[in-house]
């Protein structure tokens, strides 16, 4: 097992296109680990194995790939780069310590690009910039340079320049001179060495007055300035050609910073945050950050990144707060689709294991000595949903089991089952997203289904303060039922969070504590199914003030009639609303059509609340709109902008629907129940 200062672990970042699965093919290609150059053309990269992958020619899981260069273990995380799969991404990159953000030379900064490279430096990762496919007809070197530092910071500085021909490229962390396209080497030179002796104030305070310092010097501490972030390197390659390729690997290998280099994670135990120290031989801790089943046998395996000790096949593993130690089986290596058994795990490694149900996305396992949760990035909540049926009768079950596989491989994919309309929902980032989940669903697991648009999500809450009684009184042979409740609504603060607080103010035993839970059951009956179209409600404050009960007769069920009656009492006078879901929209178009969608999404009732150009004539429209609107946006983006729009859209808030919209809903709902 390789030493702990001799890994390194990084994850290639980037907008889909960018060429990070071909980057990776010609990187194992040139460290000896393939003999053949593949291509996502001919459908043979080691990155993009699974069959989807291969059929659409772009990734949609990420992938485990590793290789040595200049003594050191390499570990590369080739993942996704289309908005619709980023949740692969971002749940690779607190497994990485370095992140390679992929830019192609001809498309420039694109949205997914900038996400992902917010999400690593949030999460403190060292930043690395490669721009890929130099060699593109339409590629302006200079101007991106210039987008680049723009956009992300003058601290990115080029650590290699492409030659006048763009066959090669030209060192400039030890070239003091040269001619490139882009810019002088020797101007790209000093402000290379300016911004990474900025992490060092003594190495500063020598290079300010006068001293040389030593290119070894430089190395020693160019590590320290790519962990603080003082200086984000640029590197040119043609992964097609495999240009700048050799020089990528010596970064990586060289200045990328080994698991004892960079800052430790930390868990979240309560109100204790515990800092795992990079320990080969202190307690095992690790995180499961991938999981996947294998398209033949349907075998889970999930891959592990390690933070402190070892793992092998004899380890007393737990997983997160679970008390029950499990056996991990036989650790193993990925390469791509290949697997091969090692020996074990060790400090700063990424191990998979397989056929461990308990396994899943963000835990931590441990061998008894944590507890905790790490600190994960923020995932884009799906909102692009699609309702299910089986074709045939038969197929529930089989849906059933799919379904979860796919939840457990894709941490953006969620499937309900909305208890107000019964149907089954599928949601995920958008329409591509589902498609290649229904379409994986159809070819691995053998479920065909129908799909139609789901019914909107609406909430019901109270506009005004009000009273409400209810006294239940059944008299039958034996003993009777007796309860009565008075109680008071008013309005809580929008989107508050539980939906309904509670207060229990009963004053001299009108009402004996011991049937609180029961009227708060009567309560929660009427919460979960609405009084204005059958909707769940939300924002309520409750208080139970009088009431009386009987010293035989007042039982369970009574109070909770009595509460359940009492609520609906005083909500009916509370003038109840319908609330509608409103998403947060980030639509890219090219520039020509920004017209066309402010226009559009005015007309959808939409708020546009804010815009940015973008590199390569591209623009970005910020907007808040109701759910109901843009409920089948794809194919309308599609149509105005020819193909080159994308968006995105997650859950804002909820907002009161307006009265013609409310008066649609409720006489749809009531015409569903007068059908039941």
């Amino acid at each position: 097992m390789a030493a702990i200062k001799d890994f390194r672990n990084v994850v290639l970042l980037g907008h889909g296109g960018a060429g990070k699965t071909s980057l990776a093919e010609a990187i194992l290609h040139k460290a000896g680990v393939i003999n053949r150059l593949g291509s996502v053309d001919e459908k043979n990269t080691v990155s993009d194995f699974d069959e989807e992958e291969k059929n659409r020619g772009h990734s949609i899981y990420s992938s485990l790939l590793y290789f040595t260069h200049a003594g050191k273990t390499v570990n590369l995380i080739d993942t996704p780069g289309y908005p619709d799969f980023i949740g692969a991404a971002l749940m690779s990159i607190p497994a990485a310590d370095t992140a390679v953000i992929v830019i192609s030379a001809s498309a420039g900064i694109e949205i997914n690009t900038r996400k992902l490279f917010a999400a690593a430096s949030a999460a403190g990762k060292a930043r690395i910039i490669v721009i890929n496919k130099i060699d593109a007809e339409n590629a302006d070197l200079k101007e991106l340079l210039g987008q680049i530092q723009e956009s992300f910071g003058p601290q990115c500085r080029p650590a290699n320049l492409p030659s006048q021909d763009k066959n090669s490229v030209i060192d400039c962390i030890r070239n003091k001179s040269g001619q490139s396209p882009v810019m002088d080497v020797a101007k790209a030179h000093t402000e290379l060495l300016e911004s990474i002796i900025e992490a060092d104030d003594q190495l500063m305070e020598s290079y300010l007055s006068g001293e040389t310092i030593s290119d070894e010097k430089i190395s020693e501490v160019f590590v320290k300035a790519l962990v603080s972030g003082t200086v984000i390197p640029i590197l040119f390659t043609n992964a097609k050609t495999e240009v700048g390729i050799p020089e990528l690997m010596n970064m990586l290998a060289l200045y990328a910073p080994s698991p004892a280099d960079v800052k430790p994670p930390v868990l979240t135990d309560g109100e204790k945050k515990i800092e795992i120290t990079p320990d080969p031989n202190g307690p095992f801790a690790g995180l499961v950050f991938r999981v996947g089943y294998e398209a033949r046998s349907n075998m889970k395996y999930a891959s592990i990144r390690i933070f402190s000790g070892k793992l092998d096949s004899s380890t007393q593993l737990f997983v997160g707060d679970a008390r029950k130690p499990i056996r991990p089986g036989h650790p193993l290596k990925m390469l791509g689709g290949e697997i091969k058994e090692v020996e074990g795990g060790t400090c700063g490694d990424i191990i998979t294991l397989t056929k461990i149900d308990e396994l899943s996305h963000g835990l931590l396992v441990h061998d008894g000595k944590f507890s905790g949760k790490f600190e994960l990035p923020a995932i884009p909540k799906p909102m692009f949903s699609l309702a299910l049926e089986p074709i045939s009768r038969n197929d529930e079950n089989r849906l059933s089991s799919a379904l979860e596989k796919l939840c457990e491989e894709d941490v953006c994919f969620k499937v309900n089952r909305d208890p107000q309309t019964k149907e089954l929902v599928i949601s995920g980032l958008g329409d591509l997203h589902l498609r290649i989940m229904l379409a994986k669903m159809e070819n691995r697991y053998k479920v065909s289904v129908h799909t139609k648009p789901p019914k909107i999500p609406y909430r019901e809450t109270i506009t005004a303060k009000a009273e409400g009684h209810y006294r239940h009184k059944k008299q039958t042979g034996g003993a009777g039922q007796f309860g009565e409740v008075y109680l008071r609504v008013e309005p809580a603060p929008r989107d508050s969070d539980p939906p309904l607080i509670f207060s229990w103010d009963i004053y001299g035993g009108t009402i004996p504590g011991q049937f609180e839970p029961a009227i708060l059951k009567g309560i929660q009956d009427v919460m979960e199914s609405g009084i204005v179209a059958g909707f769940p409600m939300q924002d309520i404050k409750v208080s139970v003030y009088d009431g009386k009960h009987h010293p035989v007769d007042s039982k369970e069920v009574a109070f909770r009639t009595a509460g359940k009656g009492a609520f609906i009492d005083a909500l009916e006078k509370a003038k109840p609303v319908l609330l509608e879901p409103i998403v947060n929209m980030e639509i890219t178009v090219p520039a020509e059509n920004m017209g066309d969608i402010t226009g559009d999404m005015a007309s959808r009732r939409g708020r546009v609340t804010g815009q940015e150009m973008l590199p390569g004539g591209m623009v970005l429209i910020r907007a808040q709109v109701p759910l109901s609107e843009v409920a089948n946006y794809n194919s309308q983006l599609k149509s105005v902008t020819g193909g080159q729009g994308s968006y995105s859209m997650e859950l804002s808030h909820y907002e009161p629907t307006p009265p013609n919209i409310q008066q649609q809903v409720v006489a749809q709902y009531k015409k569903e129940k007068q059908a039941e």
